[in-house]
């Protein structure tokens, strides 16, 4: 293997108990052929230890780089979707390894542009909800198209990797993450004659842009959600929302594929 090809940092929460359990980690891989860096700018592979959540963090904070390797290493006794390993395994890791049985795989992630000027990236979904008990009130187009008024709760913009997580707890479909596209779910949406939606979850092509307009009563107190993080920005005009000409790379088990992990959590 190319040295230079395979630094890897390690990134998990710095408490006592983890850190005893990524140590053996840590030591098997400085053994050969890998190389722990301390500082996730330097490394080839970004290993995320924790769950899912953690994995979200991990590809956050190290900004969503198209060009490394993201790793998922469970602590939990049931892997995830992100996590296709487990930390108490990792003999079966480095077997896995060694033996061709490990696959990259490439998730697509939205990008979310606030006002036209601040930029971030998805790999779950964004949401947009009221910070206070009071529905919104949001003009949706898609592409230069005026498609709905939407009054409620507010709305979800999901990946397909991220289509079982919030958006299915809304009902919203599961969608193969083969798929270059994006899903829109409705909370709680408040259909009269003034304010008609259209009531289900719908499917976005890659190549399409949604926007989201707020009402001038809304744009006050919106919350915007970032997979596990909120952004709270008041005075919000309009929401651009795309698929990401960017990816995620990770790296799973050949036989763990997306439909696997679906059939294993909820059937």
């Amino acid at each position: 293997m190319d040295m230079e090809r395979n630094r890897l940092y390690f990134f998990y929460k710095r408490d006592d108990e983890l850190v005893e359990r990524v140590k053996p980690l840590i030591e098997r891989a400085e053994r050969g052929p890998f190389v722990v860096v301390d500082d996730a700018q330097e490394a080839n592979i970004i290993v995320s230890i924790g769950d899912d959540g953690a994995f979200l963090q991990a590809v956050r904070q190290t900004g969503f780089h198209p060009d490394r390797l993201y790793v998922g290493v469970s602590t939990l006794p049931t892997r995830g979707f992100y996590c296709d390993f487990q930390i108490d395994h990792i003999d079966y890791i480095v077997e896995a390894a060694r033996n061709w049985k490990l696959e990259v795989r490439r998730y697509p992630i939205i990008e979310v542009t606030i006002d036209g000027t601040a930029s971030f990236f998805c790999l779950n979904e964004c949401s947009i909800r009221s910070q206070i008990i009071k529905t919104m009130a949001i003009d949706v187009f898609i592409d230069d198209l005026h498609f709905e008024t939407f009054r409620g709760d507010g709305i979800i913009v999901s990946t397909p990797t991220g289509s079982t997580g919030y958006n299915k707890s809304v009902h919203g479909a599961v969608v193969d993450p083969l798929l270059p596209c994006f899903q829109v779910s409705e909370l709680a949406s408040l259909n009269s004659n003034r304010y008609r939606t259209l009531g289900s979850p719908f499917i976005l092509s890659g190549e399409r842009k949604l926007t989201l307009k707020m009402s001038e009563e809304t744009s006050h107190f919106p919350i915007i959600g970032l997979d596990n993080e909120a952004l709270s920005i008041q005075h919000i005009e309009q929401i651009d929302i795309r698929l990401s000409d960017r990816v995620i790379k990770t790296v799973r088990l050949k036989d763990n594929s997306f439909w696997d992990k679906v059939k294993r959590v909820f059937l």
